[in-house]
């Protein structure tokens, strides 16, 4: 896997004891138009490594299944739509190496990387259906396909965001947890789409954002995404949101989900069902923004949602330095399930979908 470092300054800004340059200008237009964490360029699928943002920005070239499922793996892509686009270029080099007799290995190794994010079966359960319709040139089909995931996804987006200025007030104060923006899908966002959205309709003073433990994807990858975005936030330790919204400073939550069940149960980061209660304790209403394609009509209830649990020196250690006694034992849950109960509404492309969600969110996945 071939790694392309885009931004050396710092680096050489620090040895010379002077304040690094902002990231270059091209990174903010994008993020303010079309930027995107994925690119299809010259046969391989190049990744932006979300791992060692905000400090770096370095794109990984996969030419192999094996390195877009390790990418996967190792949240170097990360959010629910991302791994699904990701997972369709991975199924085009796969083709593009060994040829058709190479798509059901590569199926069965990215499906395995993330068990909870439904938008990674949900994309490679159509790729399947390409490959199973026998089409003469197989790799074309495939990467048709994956280039218009990767288009579609960005325009759903949008229109997850269009429909969500409704839902807000000119001064909102607006909580977001983890990661849910241009890096988590395959271009402007969603809980971070919503917010751009009502930022852009003046309906938003100002976002708390969650650092979101145990590997910061809000304090690292949220926070640089608004700060290109030139949108006015401050980020807050993940145990604050109690006290914030018990002073009356958080008047909206916004996240984004990596599954939903056809009850409305709602999976996303660890951490999430807290805020959820908390919101519900102050009367804050709590909102979800995520496209259909992560909505899971096979998944009766949240109790069915399977769990990610990652390894514990995610938890012991922070980025490489310990920070608990050595062989301390850890528990490290990827995410956790929030009640239908507790959700005031899922904002989708379709619109803003509300209680009884199994009526709502079946109706949603009847329309074309």
């Amino acid at each position: 896997m071939e790694e392309r470092r885009e931004t050396g300054a710092e680096s050489r800004a620090e040895a010379e004891g002077s304040q690094a340059p902002a990231p270059e200008a091209a990174i903010q237009d994008r993020l303010a138009s079309d930027f995107s964490p994925l690119r299809w360029s010259d046969g391989a699928i190049e990744i932006l490594d979300q791992t060692l943002l905000p400090r770096e920005e370095k794109w990984l070239r996969c030419t192999e299944p094996q390195q877009v499922a390790e990418a996967i793996r190792r949240l170097s892509v990360r959010g629910a739509p991302a791994i699904g686009v990701a997972a369709a270029y991975g199924l085009v080099v796969a083709v593009a190496q060994g040829g058709a007799e190479a798509f059901a290995p590569a199926y069965d190794l990215l499906l395995a990387t993330r068990p909870t994010a439904v938008n990674l079966r949900w994309a490679l359960e159509q790729g399947q259906q390409i490959h199973d319709a026998g089409p003469e040139e197989l790799e074309t089909a495939l990467l048709a396909w994956a280039q218009e995931l990767h288009r579609r996804d960005a325009e759903i987006n949008r229109a997850i965001g269009e429909h969500s200025v409704r839902l807000f007030a000119p001064g909102d104060r607006v909580l977001t947890h983890c990661n849910a923006g241009a890096l988590a899908t395959a271009g402007y966002g969603t809980a971070v789409g919503v917010i751009r959205s009502a930022w852009t309709a003046g309906a938003l003073a100002a976002v708390w954002v969650d650092e979101t433990r145990p590997l910061l994807q809000g304090a690292r990858l949220t926070a640089w995404e608004l700060q290109k975005l030139e949108i006015p936030f401050r980020i807050v330790t993940d145990n604050s949101v109690g006290a914030l919204m018990s002073r009356g400073h958080v008047d909206k939550v916004v996240v984004g989900a990596d599954r939903i069940a056809a009850n409305g149960d709602v999976a996303n980061k660890i951490g999430t069902y807290t805020v959820a209660v908390m919101a519900q304790r102050h009367g804050v209403p709590f909102y979800v923004a995520a496209p259909r394609s992560t909505i899971d009509p096979r998944t009766a209830t949240g109790a069915e949602i399977p769990i990610e649990e990652r390894d514990a020196l995610e938890v012991t250690e922070v980025f490489g330095t310990r920070v608990a006694p050595l062989e301390a034992p850890a528990l490290n849950i990827a995410f956790d399930v929030t009640p239908a109960e507790l959700v005031a509404g899922i904002i989708t492309e379709v619109g803003v979908l509300e209680p009884p969600y199994e009526e709502s969110i079946a109706a949603a996945l009847s329309r074309p």
